[in-house]
């Protein structure tokens, strides 16, 4: 049997076609896998790199503390990482390609010549971190778990496309899709894989999985769990046994031996600690910070670094209104909330000057939308166009600014004028609708450093009429409030992708507007979005799936449901002198697992012997 077979298109309307059994070691939604048949490994990888050294990391979220060992839960806040050190998938995607996936746990793929199913084989020398040989049955139940209801339904809508796992044979498992998409065989892919033993009790009872949180996890990753000190610090130390760490995919990866996170209550402890010397690396996401308080003795003699690594396609960060709620059911209100906010004041004075604009929802991507709809995105958009606004036929939206001749209160008196056109007046000190109910907005957040964003956000509602506050909450209440959608605006990330696919659907679908735990946050209930993400995720071309993009993005950014804020072109990461990184950069990446996966620490200089 080979060891894989590659995607191909059939020029008439076939989305698959398998032609016979092809040596090649990787699937590719489009065109051809970067890395040949016999690759040693990446080229983001450096597999010279020192196997040892340990090292402190702090938590890179804003959880304070942990209390499940459990990353797939609805409930819970998981250890910091344990998803990406504990837990291998079927196959391991390329960090320099939009989409490609290479050998892992599988070490073959057959899809079918129709696209609607592919087979999986597994490496007969796959392991489990107890030793157990991970067979099919395995994969099945990781599947039929992550598919139902005792997870999160990100991770449910993920796997959505997936009809069913089949077991074909001990080292063989069949995912027969519902549609017969490009991304489909990939998504396949992405499975995590975990034991049936996980939970289990001594005579042989396990628990239903959504009772699984207090467990150490009996998983497929590089790591286990080395001590859990308390709730705010746990230990993994690399696993000795690690059966993977030789395939071309994993070699060059998980250079150190014992990692170690401590979760700290507030930024500003968690950068005296690195200052002080005590964390290792450690990436920074406020400017002003990175600007002013990266100061101290290490710092000034060396031993502490502050690097710039350039990143792939930018994030979508904003300010989500929820649609659900009454006072942003007007589209021209969420427009005139829109022109409240000064992105080149913020940029000036508070952020130093590191930030851009996001304009897109694919911001620096191929997939975002520029100038005017070509014939092809007329094609898709034109059977919505009663009810879609007429700007998203012409030139593709630029947010407001201040920039002169433009100004904040130009910006104001135009925001005033939309929400007196939709029906909200300023009367009796406040704006108010024509049943004399003012207009109240809290914006919820869970960073402490967000307030100077928010607040001169807040004081320019205000002066439109608006009673407007900030509330900081812990992130954990802030958490319960997001998966409930209770909220009424809040600063939120949706994280770049290199290829759009299943996440549209989780993230602007019509059935996730009402789906509790889903990312659709601001409520996006839309026939034509959803006809845009259906394109999407069936396109048989990378075109057909820009195209489809495109047309997305308009709807997305001409509806108003976030107050675009800012990006960084840049990770910004503080590290000791001691650490070391790859040569080449992947284009697109998470920071924390790239620093956790790639980088190293540098063997100490043999020292001179003396002279006499």
């Amino acid at each position: 049997m080979s060891k894989a077979v590659r995607l191909v298109t059939l020029a008439l309307g076939v989305m698959f076609m398998a032609q016979g059994a092809l040596a090649r070691p990787s699937i590719a939604q489009y065109d051809e896998p970067k890395y040949p048949a016999g690759f040693t490994h990446f080229d983001y990888a450096d597999p010279d790199a020192p196997n040892d050294g340990d090292i402190n990391f702090q938590n890179y979220d804003e959880l304070q503390s942990y209390d499940s060992m459990n990353p797939f839960l609805i409930r819970g806040a998981p250890a910091p990482d344990l998803k990406n050190l504990m837990f291998d998938t079927l196959m391991q995607r390329s960090w320099d390609e939009l989409a490609s996936e290479y050998p892992l746990i599988a070490d073959d793929v057959n899809v079918a010549p129709d696209g609607k199913s592919a087979a999986f084989h597994i490496n007969p020398k796959a392991r489990f971190s107890n030793g157990d040989p991970i067979t099919a049955v395995d994969v099945k139940y990781s599947y039929d778990t992550l598919a139902s209801s005792h997870v999160s339904p990100i991770f449910n809508s993920q796997f959505a496309n997936i009809r069913k796992a089949t077991v074909v044979d001990r080292l063989t498992v069949r995912f027969d899709f519902k549609e017969a998409r490009r991304d489909a065989p990939l998504i396949a892919g992405d499975l995590w894989v975990f034991s049936p033993k996980w939970g289990m009790k001594p005579d042989g009872t396990r628990p239903s999985f959504d009772k699984i949180a207090t467990d150490p996890p009996l998983a497929s990753g590089a790591y286990l769990i080395e001590q859990r000190k308390n709730d705010k610090q746990i230990t993994y130390v690399r696993n000795p046994d690690y059966w993977a760490a030789d395939l071309p995919a994993r070699r060059g990866m998980y250079h150190f031996k014992r990692i170690t996170f401590r979760l700290f209550t507030d930024h500003y402890t968690s950068l005296e600690d690195f200052k002080a010397g005590h964390t290792d690396m450690r990436v920074e996401y406020s400017s002003g910070t990175w600007a002013r308080k990266y100061v101290g003795k290490n710092i000034a003699n060396g031993s502490l670094k502050k690097g710039l690594f350039p990143d792939g396609p930018a994030q979508m960060q904003g300010i989500f209104m929820n649609t659900r709620r009454p006072q942003f059911a007007d589209p021209r209100v969420r427009r005139a909330l829109t022109l409240a906010f000064d992105y080149e004041w913020l940029n000036r004075l508070t952020f130093y000057g590191q930030y851009r604009r996001t304009g897109s929802y694919f911001q620096d991507s191929p997939f975002g939308a520029t100038g005017v709809p070509d014939a092809n995105e007329l094609a898709l958009l034109e059977p919505y166009r009663a009810e879609l606004p007429a700007a998203v036929f012409g030139l593709m939206l630029r947010q407001p600014d201040t920039t002169p001749p433009r100004s904040i209160r130009a910006n104001l008196r135009e925001a005033q004028a939309l929400l007196n056109e939709a029906g909200w007046n300023y009367r009796d000190g406040a704006l108010r609708d024509a049943n004399g109910t003012a207009m109240s907005i809290e914006i919820m957040d869970d960073q402490p450093g967000m307030d100077g964003v928010i607040m001169p956000f807040v004081q320019q509602l205000q002066t439109l009429g608006i009673q407007a506050h900030m509330r900081e909450l812990d992130s954990a209440l802030y958490g319960k409030r997001m998966d409930a959608f209770d909220f009424d605006m809040t600063t939120y990330i949706y994280s770049p992708v290199t290829i759009p696919g299943g996440e549209l659907t989780r993230r602007f679908g019509s059935a996730a507007a009402a789906q509790p735990g889903s990312e659709n946050f601001p409520g996006v209930k839309s026939k034509a979005a959803d006809a845009m993400i259906d394109a999407a995720l069936k396109a048989n071309t990378l075109a057909d799936l820009q195209t489809a993009t495109h047309a997305l993005d308009r709807i997305l950014i001409n509806g108003y449901y976030i107050v675009p804020e800012y990006y960084a072109p840049n990770t910004r990461v503080g590290y000791k002198a001691r650490m070391g990184f790859p040569s080449v950069l992947p284009k697109s990446y998470y920071a924390e697992d790239w620093l956790l996966d790639y980088w190293f620490v540098k063997p100490v200089p043999a020292t001179s012997a003396p002279t006499h």
